[in-house]
C-alpha cells in the first residue's frame, strides 16, 4: 500500500492536563496544537504551512486541488511519502477533507473534541452539560 493510500480514519493528538500548558495559554497556539500532533516541530511548521495553503486557496474561491501534490510538496520541501503521511494525518484528525478533488478545512477535528469533552464532563463527572 502507498502512504497517499493509507487509511486516514484517526489521529493521535497528546493532551496535557496542567493549565499552564493549555494551547491558549502558548505564545504561537497554532505551532502548540500542531506539535501534539506531530510531536516534530518542523513537520509541524509544514503542517501549518500547508492548512495555511488550504485555507488561502478556499477563501480565494480556487480549492487547492489534489492534483498539485507536486507543487505543494516542493514549497514544503517534503518527500512525497513524507508529505502524504502529514496529509493523511490532517486528514484523519479531521482538520481537512478532501471533496470533489479538492482540499478543504473541516470542523470535525473541533466537533469531535467538543463531543469527547461534553461526555466527559456529563456522563463520567456527573456535571450539568450547562456548566462545561
Amino acid at each position: 500500500m502507498k502512504v497517499k493510500e493509507a487509511p486516514k480514519t484517526s489521529a493521535t493528538i497528546i493532551v496535557r492536563s496542567a493549565s499552564n500548558a493549555r494551547i491558549t495559554q502558548s505564545k504561537n497556539p497554532f505551532l502548540e496544537l500542531m506539535r501534539r500532533i506531530f510531536r516534530d516541530e518542523e513537520v509541524a511548521m509544514k503542517a501549518i504551512r500547508f492548512i495555511t495553503i488550504v485555507d488561502e486557496r478556499q477563501k480565494s474561491g480556487n480549492p487547492l486541488k489534489v492534483e498539485e501534490w507536486e507543487k505543494v510538496m516542493k514549497e514544503l520541501d517534503m518527500v512525497r511519502s513524507s508529505f502524504y503521511s502529514m496529509r493523511n494525518r490532517l486528514i484523519g484528525a479531521g482538520m481537512i477533507a478532501v471533496r470533489n478533488g479538492e482540499y478543504h478545512l473541516s470542523g470535525v477535528f473541533s466537533r469531535d473534541l467538543v463531543d469527547m469533552a461534553r461526555w466527559w464532563w456529563t456522563v463520567v463527572l456527573g456535571y450539568d452539560p450547562e456548566t462545561l
